[in-house]
């Protein structure tokens, strides 16, 4: 007999999220980074976010998951200081060598995983970023009473939208495997929302399809698992993709193959 629940704030929102991403499979982002830094560039998602984000000039900020730079320098320009946490000393190798050559010396790095952060260590800062890094935490609950506790002002996170990685999924269906099921971010909202976290929920109105100069680019975006597949697979992807991207002034591309990402964001 199914247990009936009759308060829908009892419903254990941390459990259902742990559960969805119990056998996710860890990306090596130390082998990704040359490629996320060579890929880098301003899209319609960072002027999104940026057209959200409440910075200014004499604000510290805390960019978690900050990764090779493509969000933490732009802040850097914005606000006093920024601390760029990740896990992937060769992601902050690359954002320090990016820092050095745009003569930006307001950033501080910490190496360190999401999942171990802490105010102890941090301290307080005035604002939290949280730039595409944290669908895959499993003590999700844990890391944000850090960081509601690390931020002064505001907090502002970004994770997938429904309908992002759409013809990613549409290959794991070609190839017979489930895609990497990632929690829909109505977990998100309520896991804060029972730690008495009332966020609001924006969604980025992101129209700028990607566009690739080759094949191979298509293939080494980031978007798809290349470290999980076999040589078999990958020719198999190369087929695929030659299938259904369009060729046109002299780029490749197909208009289903955008972002979806969702902002939740509290302010203190």
């Amino acid at each position: 007999m199914k247990q009936c629940i009759e308060n829908p704030n009892d419903v254990d929102w941390v459990k259902f999220w742990q559960e969805k991403l119990a056998n996710k499979n860890d990306k090596d982002w130390d082998k990704a980074a040359a490629g996320f830094f060579k890929r880098t560039r301003k899209d319609d998602y960072q002027v999104a976010l940026f057209d959200k984000l409440i910075l200014n000039e004499d604000d510290t900020v805390l960019d978690v998951g900050c990764g090779e730079g493509s969000v933490t320098i732009p802040i850097a320009n914005r606000v006093k200081k920024v601390i760029g946490l990740d896990s992937s000393p060769k992601m902050l190798e690359f954002l320090e060598k990016r820092a050095s050559e745009n003569n930006i010396d307001n950033i501080e790095t910490v190496l360190k995983p999401i999942e171990e952060i802490s105010h102890e260590e941090i301290g307080d800062v005035d604002v939290v970023v949280c730039s595409r890094s944290l669908n895959g935490i499993i003590p999700i609950d844990k890391v944000l009473s850090e960081l509601n506790e690390i931020a002064n002002k505001y907090v502002f996170i970004t994770i997938f939208g429904p309908e992002n990685k759409k013809i990613e999924k549409d290959f794991d269906k070609e190839l017979g495997i489930k895609t990497e099921d990632f929690p829909d971010y109505n977990y998100f909202f309520n896991i804060l929302f029972n730690m008495g976290i009332y966020a609001n929920v924006e969604r980025f109105d992101l129209n700028n399809y990607r566009e690739y100069d080759s094949i191979e680019e298509a293939m080494d975006n980031g978007k798809f698992r290349l470290d999980l597949y076999s040589d078999e697979e990958k020719e198999m992807l190369r087929n695929y993709l030659e299938r259904i991207l369009t060729y046109e002034n002299g780029k490749y591309f197909n208009v289903k193959d955008k972002a979806d990402w969702i902002m939740v964001w509290w302010k203190k």
